[in-house]
């Protein structure tokens, strides 16, 4: 059973996401108030923390940056702030990922699994045995059948979003959303087409009949890893 705290004011928004992933064998335990989520802390091992930024008495930001201070222990931050600086500000104080509002709670289920598997929690170690592709985050490399994969920082940054987002389509629009490197006007020999062409040259066996990376036609992008 993977255990995790949630720190999120919206009780109806709390049991919908704990009800969802009870499915998955997750077991979630939701705190409203962040004083008392910070001392849970000291008293129950949790191998993940959901955070939302804005909560009673005390700003998301600064729950993260205790909990970073006082804990190992991996953070996805789960907000309707959409400015920049809080994503980058959560990002540099520690926190693993950043997931916007609002969200299918597929996507949080699968980042879940992704963060867990990063940090080898042994509870989701089987389920990537018979993936093709590895995504190691803090060495920023990506391995296909444990072979590494050279790719440009560009084709890294999205080829490590679709992975982490592994069997759902994602919009071009979300894929700059998502990006630091890319912007709606990255265009000529650095568009969107051309760095999703050059990966699949690098990781399909046959690039025009693609088994990994597919193109949904008038949705975005959606990987497979098999």
């Amino acid at each position: 059973m993977i255990k995790i705290a949630m720190i999120e004011d919206d009780v109806e928004l709390a049991i919908v996401l704990t009800e969802y992933l009870k499915q998955f064998n997750i077991e979630v335990t939701n705190y409203e108030e962040p004083f008392l989520a910070l001392s849970s802390l000291k008293l129950t091992n949790y191998d993940l923390i959901i955070l939302d930024l804005t909560l009673p008495r005390m700003d998301g930001l600064d729950v993260c940056k205790a909990i970073v201070k006082d804990f190992d222990i991996p953070i996805i931050i789960s907000s309707a702030r959409s400015d920049i600086t809080d994503k980058v500000t959560a990002l540099q104080l520690g926190a693993d990922d950043y997931l916007p509002k609002p969200y299918d709670p597929r996507e949080l289920e699968i980042r879940i699994k992704t963060i867990l598997r990063r940090f080898n929690h042994s509870n989701v170690q089987d389920e990537i045995k018979n993936k093709a592709f590895l995504l190691d985050c803090e060495k920023k490399e990506i391995t296909k059948n444990s072979k590494y994969v050279k790719l440009t920082a560009a084709e890294f940054e999205v080829l490590s979003l679709l992975i982490k987002r592994d069997g759902f389509v994602i919009s071009r629009e979300d894929i700059f959303d998502n990006s630091d490197l890319l912007n709606q006007d990255y265009e000529g020999s650095g568009s969107l087409a051309v760095i999703i062409n050059r990966i699949r040259q690098k990781i399909e066996d046959n690039p025009k009949e693609p088994k990994y990376l597919h193109t949904i036609r008038g949705m975005g992008y959606k990987f497979h890893n098999e």
